[in-house]
């Protein structure tokens, strides 16, 4: 049912009405999702008008209002045959884009900045997006300063193409920009790992700092990134319905609450169970460092293995173990399966016979 739209006034004791549209059925805001049935036209007439003056601002008034009752009528029209209206020109586009990125607001943040907090839907243009394309890629920085990294770069701009796709299937921009629009793609980074053999080495090694080794081999054992280990209380260490212990505690890069589950292995590297404070107490970034590339390097491996590549480690094992990706990818607490996808990769044993399939069973002559 489409709605009739009707100019209504609200009469004041002051002597004057003022004038608002009257919706029915109430309409639904596009931008916030939420259905109202008044819009105030912040215009006003005299109740009663005392001289030519005032009579002639009334007829001036309710013309005016007629004229935008007119427009919003068409509007609702357009709306309701899926026609693109030229007036949502003026709509807020970073208001909708905010409501429509809800909590993942990071790519909503680099465009705001970006746009200096004004952007409406008529400035979309293939020209701005691939302007924001390349800040993002060449100027966008995180919070601490430092550049992003390309592969963040190439997520946020996929978030900004998702809302131009939506913004067009609501008919709030009249056409499928992102046809035109260039992905950033996406780089596989190089993953260094540890196999177990090597970290049955690393674990016989004396390390000169044992907190860092009792933080390195929990984070073989549970997939945390450093940042997590050392804001890492007991108070985090709860046990699950199972029986078996668990992490429950705001994660720092998802920035959300989530629940992994630990091993008692993983759990015996903590050390002496407390009530609460820091599990790893006296860990610093500095130890990730030179003291770690000395306790490789003695355990004799030659991998350029860094912290975050323990995380890998784990990620590598549980795959080669047969744990299903999905899992993984909730261990890790991964926004997005794309991104464990890599360790499947690295542990395929369909690629592995298939790069085997081809052989001359030992027949080989001597190539001379």
């Amino acid at each position: 049912m489409i709605s009739t739209v009707t100019v209504r006034q609200n009469n004041r004791k002051n002597g004057k009405g003022y004038l608002f549209l009257d919706y029915h059925p109430p309409i639904k805001n596009q931008v916030t999702g939420k259905t109202y049935r008044q819009e105030y036209l912040h215009l006003s007439v005299y109740l009663n008008p005392i001289n030519s003056e005032q009579r002639e601002h009334n007829k001036r008034t309710m013309r005016q209002a007629e004229s935008i009752r007119s427009i919003k009528a068409l509007e609702i029209v357009n709306k309701q045959y899926g026609l693109y209206d030229s007036h949502t020109e003026k709509m807020d586009f970073l208001k909708y884009y905010k409501e429509k990125a809800g909590k993942d607001e990071a790519s909503y943040l680099h465009f705001h900045r970006f746009c200096e907090g004004q952007c409406r839907f008529g400035d979309i243009t293939i020209y701005l997006c691939n302007k924001f394309r390349d800040h993002l890629l060449t100027k966008a920085k995180k919070k601490d300063g430092k550049r992003l990294s390309h592969n963040s770069a190439s997520s946020y701009f996929n978030d900004f193409l998702y809302i131009l796709k939506l913004a067009y299937k609501e008919h709030l921009i009249p056409d499928n920009i992102v046809e035109f629009l260039d992905k950033i793609p996406y780089r596989n980074p190089k993953r260094d790992y540890l196999i177990m053999d090597e970290v049955m080495s690393l674990y016989k090694t004396p390390c000169r700092f044992a907190v860092l080794k009792r933080a390195s081999m929990f984070a073989i054992f549970s997939g945390l990134r450093i940042s997590d280990i050392m804001s890492l209380d007991w108070s985090d260490i709860k046990t699950a319905p199972d029986g078996g212990p668990c992490i429950i505690k705001n994660i720092v890069k998802a920035n959300r609450e989530e629940v992994i589950f630990i091993s008692e292995e993983a759990l015996d590297y903590c050390g002496e169970r407390k009530e609460s404070g820091t599990i790893f107490y006296g860990l610093t970034k500095g130890m990730t460092n030179a003291p770690l590339k000395k306790w490789i390097k003695d355990a004799g491996i030659t991998k350029n293995i860094t912290f975050h590549c323990f995380r890998h480690t784990y990620a590598t094992l549980l795959m080669a173990h047969g744990t299903d990706i999905y899992t993984i990818s909730h261990q890790l607490t991964h926004r997005n399966v794309r991104t464990t996808q890599i360790y499947a990769d690295l542990v395929d044993d369909k690629r592995r016979m298939a790069a085997n399939a081809i052989t001359l069973n030992g027949t080989r002559p001597e190539i001379k």
